[in-house]
């Protein structure tokens, strides 16, 4: 039987940005969608979505995602068979980063999500192309379905997310990174940062895409997870 595959969404994201993988993977595989909306620290999201995981397992973290995919790879190496990694960074927020979120908390608690998801979400971290009014008006779907109380939760998990370079070094196991070319949130010198920490990873940049790959360039994110899902485990 295939390894189940869990993928983790990003800050104020719901399955919905995963929808073209769900499609496809579910033919072959036992999918399951972690949710990062009970906790305000890294540490205990990853703990949350291991207990309610397979004993084994492959795992997809997007953006915040990743952040808490990586942390569930320190706090469970034994359990990831492999682990991919899409529009992320493996280090701590710094203190400048941190205090610019800030304003955007007062401003949810004080009714304005839609307002704070504009600015922060902006046009430019998506590949200009016909698709990107549809990928503003979906973040904007999700972030106020999930509501203000989420959004603060994630902005503070965030300002205390852990550095996991050390994890990524030490990591023995097949490890994809995916992001997109024109991301002007996580650039792809971050993604290329990441597989440099890596023994064996794979590295794709992909074009026309940028912070969301998933739905941008939909069938090149779908088959570079089909093909790491085929990659041999490694010996550990």
């Amino acid at each position: 039987m295939s390894e189940p595959v869990v993928l983790v969404p990003g800050m104020m994201s719901d399955a919905r940005v995963f929808m073209p993988q769900i499609v496809e993977l579910t033919k072959t595989h036992s999918v399951q969608i972690a949710s990062l909306g009970q906790s305000d620290t890294i540490r205990q999201m990853a703990v949350d979505i291991l207990a309610s995981a397979p004993q084994n397992f492959a795992l997809v973290g997007h953006s915040m995602g990743g952040i808490v995919a990586m942390e569930m790879l320190r706090q469970a190496p034994d359990r990831i068979n492999r682990l991919a990694l899409i529009s992320t960074s493996a280090t701590a927020e710094g203190p400048s980063q941190a205090a610019e979120r800030e304003p955007f908390i007062v401003r949810a608690k004080a009714g304005r999500l839609a307002e704070v998801m504009t600015d922060m979400m902006r046009p430019e971290f998506f590949h200009d192309g016909p698709a990107r009014p549809q990928i503003l008006k979906l973040i904007q779907e999700m972030a106020m379905r999930l509501g203000p109380d989420v959004f603060i939760r994630h902005s503070r998990a965030l300002q205390s997310r852990p550095d996991q370079q050390r994890t990524l070094r030490t990591a023995r196991l097949p490890i994809l990174v995916l992001g997109g070319a024109d991301d002007r949130m996580t650039a792809p010198a971050r993604h290329e940062f990441i597989a440099g920490l890596v023994a064996d990873a794979e590295l794709h940049i992909l074009p026309n895409a940028g912070h969301l790959p998933m739905v941008e360039a939909a069938s090149a994110v779908t088959n570079a997870l089909q093909t790491w899902l085929n990659r041999p485990l490694m010996l550990r």
